[in-house]
Order: C-alpha cells, then sequence, then structure tokens
C-alpha cells in the first residue's frame, strides 16, 4: 500500500474485485486504519460500546419465524416478506446506507454471487433506512441486480431487533466528512440499523442468521448459499 493510493481508490479496487468477502472486509478494514485513522479509532470505541451492551442479541434466531414487513423499494412499490418467499428463500441484508463503505463492499460481493444465488431458487434485498432517492442511489452502485428497500425511522429494524445509535464522536467525525444522514434518513436521531443477514425459507422460518455489532463483519457468501440450499430442504 503506497501513500499515492487514496482510500477512495482503495475501496473501488475492493468492490471491482472478487474473492472471499471476508478478505476484501479486512483488507479495507486496514486501509482504514492506515489512512483514516479517527475513523478506525472512533468505530473501535463505537463497536466496544455495543459489544459491552449485547447490541443485536435480542434478534430472532434460526428456526424463528421472521418478522413480517411491508416496505417500499426504490420506485415507490411496496414489497413483502410474503412476496419475497412466495416462489422460494428470500436474502435479507440490512444496511447502513448507500455512503457505508462495508455495505457497499457486501452488496458488491452479493451483486457477483447474484446468478449462483439465483439458480437456487432465491431472491436477495437489501434494507436501508434512506429515503428512495438514496436507496435508488444504493442500488444503482450495486449493478441494479437486486433490489433495495426503504426502511423509514428504521422501523422494521427496530422491529427485529437491530436499531443502536452511532453516539455522538462518530456523528461528529461523519458531519465533518460531510456524511449528513439526518438528509439520508429525514431524521435527526442518528440509529441506524446493525448490519445482519437473515436467510428466510418459503415457511417463514430463519434457516441462516449472522448478526455482528462489528459492522465490519458480514456474513460470507458461501454461508448464504448453504443457508439458502438448508431452507429449500426444510420447504420439501
Amino acid at each position: 500500500m503506497t501513500s499515492q493510493r487514496t482510500l477512495e481508490d482503495i475501496f473501488r479496487e475492493i468492490c471491482a474485485r472478487e474473492g472471499p468477502l471476508r478478505e476484501r472486509l479486512e483488507d479495507f478494514s486496514r486501509a482504514v486504519r492506515d489512512l483514516s485513522l479517527p475513523f478506525a479509532e472512533a468505530y473501535d470505541d463505537l463497536v466496544k460500546r455495543l459489544e459491552r451492551g449485547e447490541a443485536g442479541r435480542g434478534t430472532p434466531d434460526v428456526g424463528a419465524r421472521m418478522p413480517s414487513f411491508l416496505l417500499p423499494d426504490s420506485t415507490g412499490h411496496l414489497v413483502s416478506l410474503e412476496d419475497l418467499i412466495r416462489t422460494g428463500p428470500a436474502v435479507l441484508s440490512f444496511n447502513r446506507g448507500h455512503w457505508c463503505e462495508y455495505c457497499a463492499i457486501e452488496l458488491s460481493a452479493l451483486s457477483q454471487a447474484f446468478d449462483e444465488i439465483a439458480a437456487q431458487g432465491a431472491v436477495v434485498v437489501s434494507i436501508m433506512p434512506e429515503t428512495r432517492e438514496f436507496v435508488a442511489t444504493a442500488r444503482s452502485r450495486c449493478g441494479s441486480r437486486f433490489e433495495i428497500l426503504s426502511d423509514i425511522d428504521n422501523s422494521y429494524a427496530l422491529e427485529v431487533g437491530l436499531v443502536i445509535w452511532l453516539g455522538d464522536r462518530v456523528r461528529e467525525i461523519y458531519v465533518a466528512h460531510g456524511l449528513h444522514l439526518e438528509r439520508y434518513q429525514r431524521s435527526g436521531a442518528w440509529f441506524l440499523p446493525i448490519p445482519a443477514t437473515f436467510v428466510v425459507g418459503q415457511n417463514g422460518l430463519i434457516s441462516g442468521r449472522f448478526v455482528d455489532p462489528d459492522f465490519r463483519r458480514r456474513m460470507q457468501i458461501d454461508e448464504v448459499v448453504t443457508a439458502i440450499e438448508h431452507a429449500k430442504q426444510l420447504d420439501r
């Protein structure tokens, strides 16, 4: 890694390349630590606070029924969980927003794996607490291969038990770097979902789940595919 390369350069390279999602996320985290220390330190403190508070502990587990929802997509069309699982399993990926590089890296990996996932008869959606304008931006950036739903006020994420407060330190750093969540979300609360992935079968039950207060870690693509296969077995 040379000093001439910016964090944006590294981010774009990671999004474009293939390979295990874990390695790509770890590479970006190293770049953040090397090139943007205030972010790295603030993220470390945030994750420690969330872990101490056992954030995400109350989310539905494997074998539980996934709560239903009705959320608008990037065009305003309302989508329900029942719509998604009508013909096969659904992969629900909760993400922080169009501005989050870690989310973009995950969505890029899901986009690259879209054909493999679709071949299993499954669908993919991302759920973000942003207005349609910014949800559409996120969808365009990941190649529009799957839909992104708008969860204004984190209503569904709150029902699932994923909502956390970012805290003053992270908010101040974000604002200083031009990230204004109040504009993206139409809310000044500075709440976000813990990024999480649930694989839900046609029976509405969760066959795979990944919830981690450290938003720098995500469910691996091979784990998603395994959970889809498990859901199909249970649906027979």
